[in-house]
């Protein structure tokens, strides 16, 4: 095998064995504990696995200097584990190089007969899975993992931040590539980088190497705020993210669709500040579970487009670190072709701590020729640019050598069989593994989490050496764990839900008792939003422009399963009938009545109910029937505006997305904070609040109003208002609010049907959304709005 390399020796690893053996000896009376050298005179006293499933704090170790007592059997696996590696050999009589441009663009497209067999020979052992329940088979992989007890030590033991699987293997890979510039000086850009975890890592590597070094660093991701991003191809934890907003780039659209050509123009003007850039690193991937066989073909036009993007970055010498699947499509012979040519060595690299089962590796790419080397090649490459970029041939046939198609097969051939063993095992021991079986394996484990803390150099570091160095307590994953994915049953069967009509999904999903029930008038007591003054300084925001949005695929406030669930929902009842109209007669809706008592209690709450026996003027936006019978009632005098949203009672896929509601929900709250008076009242009705637009306006009147509330439902109309949003206590804003907002009226403006369109994002920054208790009021009025939804939907449609 090409370029394989194996870890230690075992005449070495059997010394330290003995050496442990030894010591722990001397130490039985005293319980088995071992004593540890800390710096200085510092010492603790500790038993490294007997104390791994202890619950007390952590030992601070500064490196592991022990290792496990191995038999021969577990030694030889595990080396095996950690060196899944195949080298490149570029011949010295032939060496590969691109061809002229007119050569690339004729002839056959890159094919091999043997890469073809391989492909259909993974994809019939993973058919075997197709009657696999989910999460049985990911709980029973999870344990026949060797590598599975690493993440948890090295969280525990080395207090790594952010400590994923990604943190893990991209350690392996800093350990086992020199991807690092010589002087002392570092400049990385991470692509497709969400959450952070190769940030992390990198930054817990260079703490304990090269702490004097200056590190400079710049990220992508599908940006998790954006209400058009498709969670099926994007990852919603936010934790590193929040926090280091500045260090991100979303792009024009603020989409971060590194996909998009005016991206990569805009992401090199923001690395601008780099004078060079050593590392470029790629991880990215989207959810391809409802189609595993197709998974390295449907994400090929990402690997395509992350590849472009490093070699424009790079600057001459750098390292590169691409994530694959499998390499059988013509789409990887070409694109390892063109890494071969422009890296002086490339390696095809399995960590140990990527599960042996799946189909990832990981391209490490080093010495970079730059793109000089690249010649007219590069303007080229880049016209592919896009999602059809696997139906164009880059290399013509003729192009790619029998040289390197000879080893590419080689390459692919050792990966299909350490992959299709592994599943083979899985298999095999689904649901019949023995009480031997379990207690060999957990040894292996423990085994294998030894030898990574020794093999790798691991130290320790302090919280002060994190990237963050506080907890996020605005970031979406710490207060919204519902955004979660959800995947349950086996794959057959979620192929036979997705079958169903919408209604049948629904009923048979999570939601379908929580939709079930018939909706009465109910608060829970002491939910009200109680407000807080804005300071005027605070208003000097950006307004954050981008794509248009055409759809609402996620958003910040809402269970995104329920949100998907309820844009389905409108659309197919739309499609199937212009008017839906729903009257669920078990229902019960809030009334006029008892809308202003909900209001009156509020105004109580803060003692803001009338001011010496006068009635308290509440401004009621819209001419809903709610209120048409009354004039005043319980101390308040009704003031009606006669706005009317617009295409009222016919709520669309987009909900508060739309430009048109943004805009009049925009002039009716800034009249409405121009002309209310200290001390009164507003009911204002409101479709929803997903987008960041809608939670900055009520971000705002949340300061301009002591308290907040909601009421729901208040129609029985399936897309209609379903909710009112009462303000009590209105307290003058400063003019410097006033000035943001009549700024913010001029920038709304109606937008053409264009693609190319953009509309105002976010103009109150995401993470001040996300603080105290507006997320969770938000995301609370949410979901009421969209259960009821759907509950009406479904009435109308059985």
């Amino acid at each position: 095998m090409a370029g394989r390399a194996g870890p230690m020796s075992k005449s070495d690893l059997a010394e330290t064995s003995r050496s442990r053996k030894r010591e722990r000896e001397r130490n039985e009376n005293n319980q088995g504990e071992t004593s540890f050298n800390q710096s200085g005179n510092n010492r603790q006293t500790w038993n490294y696995r007997s104390r791994r499933m202890d619950r007390s704090p952590s030992p601070k170790r500064s490196h592991v200097e022990h290792t496990g007592d191995y038999s021969d059997s577990n030694f030889y696996e595990i080396k095996e584990l950690f060196n899944k590696r195949f080298t490149f050999k570029n011949p010295s009589d032939k060496p590969w190089c691109l061809s002229d441009i007119g050569e690339d663009q004729a002839g056959d497209s890159c094919h091999s007969a043997e890469l073809q067999k391989l492909k259909e020979s993974l994809n019939n052992v993973k058919n075997e899975l197709g009657d696999k329940e989910l999460a049985k088979w990911h709980q029973h992989t999870g344990f026949t993992n060797r590598a599975g007890k690493v993440i948890s030590s090295v969280r525990r033991f080395m207090n790594a931040e952010l400590c994923t699987q990604a943190w893990c293997k991209f350690h392996e890979i800093l350990c086992t590539f020199s991807l690092l510039p010589e002087d002392k000086e570092l400049n990385s850009v991470h692509l497709c980088e969400a959450p952070g975890a190769f940030i992390a890592s990198l930054n817990h590597f260079l703490r304990t190497h090269y702490k004097t070094w200056k590190w400079k660093w710049v990220a992508n991701t599908l940006n998790p705020y954006n209400e058009g991003n498709d969670t099926g191809t994007m990852i919603m934890d936010d934790r590193l993210i929040v926090d280091t907003l500045s260090c991100w780039y979303f792009g024009p659209d603020n989409t971060g669709d590194i996909m998009v050509y005016k991206y990569l123009e805009g992401l090199m003007k923001f690395t601008q500040h780099m004078k060079k850039i050593h590392l470029v690193t790629a991880d990215g991937s989207f959810d391809c579970q409802d189609n595993p066989g197709e998974q390295e073909a449907l994400v090929s036009p990402l690997h395509y487009c992350e590849t472009i993007t490093a070699l424009k970055l790079l600057s001459p010498k750098g390292s590169f670190v691409l994530k694959l699947f499998t390499l059988f499509e013509r789409s990887s012979v070409c694109l390892l072709y063109l890494l071969n040519c422009c890296f002086q060595q490339v390696h095809v690299f399995k960590p140990g701590t990527s599960k042996s089962g799946n189909s990832e590796v990981y391209a490490v790419c080093l010495n970079y020729a730059g793109t000089d080397a690249l010649g007219d090649h590069l303007d080229q490459l880049e016209l592919n640019f896009g999602l059809d970029v696997v139906q164009k041939a880059w290399f013509a046939r003729a192009a790619v050598p029998d040289s390197f198609l000879k080893q590419l097969e080689e390459c692919c051939t050792f990966f299909h069989k350490c992959q299709t063993e592994t599943i083979r095992e899985n298999i095999r021991l689904f649901g019949n593994m023995s009480e031997a079986d379990n207690i060999e394996m957990e040894a292996k484990r423990r085994d294998a989490a030894d030898f990574y803390l020794e093999k790798f150099k691991l130290r320790r570091v302090v919280r002060d050496d994190w990237v963050v160095k506080s907890h996020a307590s605005t970031s979406l994953t710490n207060r919204h764990p519902a955004h979660k994915k959800k995947h349950s049953g086996s794959y057959n069967e979620r192929q036979e839900l997705a079958g169903l009509v919408w209604y049948e999904r629904i009923r048979k999903s999570w939601l379908g008792s929580e939709v079930k029930q018939h909706c009465s008038p109910g608060h829970e007591a002491g939910y009200a939003l109680m407000g807080r003054k804005l300071c005027g300084k605070y208003c000097d925001w950006p307004i954050l422009k981008g794509r248009q949005l055409s759809r609402l695929a996620t958003s910040p406030f809402c269970d995104v399963e329920l949100l998907q669930n309820m844009v389905e929902a409108v659309r197919e009842c739309r499609k199937a009938n212009n008017e839906v109209v729903s009257h669920c007669t078990s229902c019960t809706l809030y009334s006029g009545d008892l809308v202003l008592q909900e209001l009156t209690s509020l105004m109580k709450l803060k003692k803001e109910s009338v001011h010496c026996g006068e009635l308290v003027d509440c401004h009621v936006i819209g001419s809903s029937e709610v209120f048409s019978c009354l004039k005043q009632s319980s101390g308040l005098r009704l003031l009606h505006f006669k706005d009317v949203p617009p295409h009222s009672g016919q709520c669309t896929v987009l909900h508060d997305g739309e430009v048109e509601y943004q805009k009049w929900l925009l002039d009716v709250v800034f009249r409405v904070l121009e002309k209310c008076r200290e001390g009164e009242a507003l009911i204002l009705p409101i479709l929803s609040s997903f987008t960041r637009f809608t939670a900055g306006l009520i971000y705002l009147l949340h300061h301009c109003f002591r308290t907040l509330d909601f009421v729901c439902p208040t129609s029985s109309d399936a897309l209609g208002t379903l909710a009112f949003l009462l303000c009590a206590g209105f307290r003058d804003p400063s003019r410097e609010v006033l000035d943001f907002l009549k700024r913010l009226t001029e920038e709304v403006l109606p937008v053409s049907e264009s693609e190319q369109s953009q509309q105002v994002l976010e103009f109150v920054p995401i993470e001040m959304l996300l603080r105290g208790d507006l997320m969770d009021f938000l995301s609370r009025l949410n979901r009421a709005i969209a259960k009821q939804r759907l509950h009406l939907l479904i009435q109308a449609t059985i």
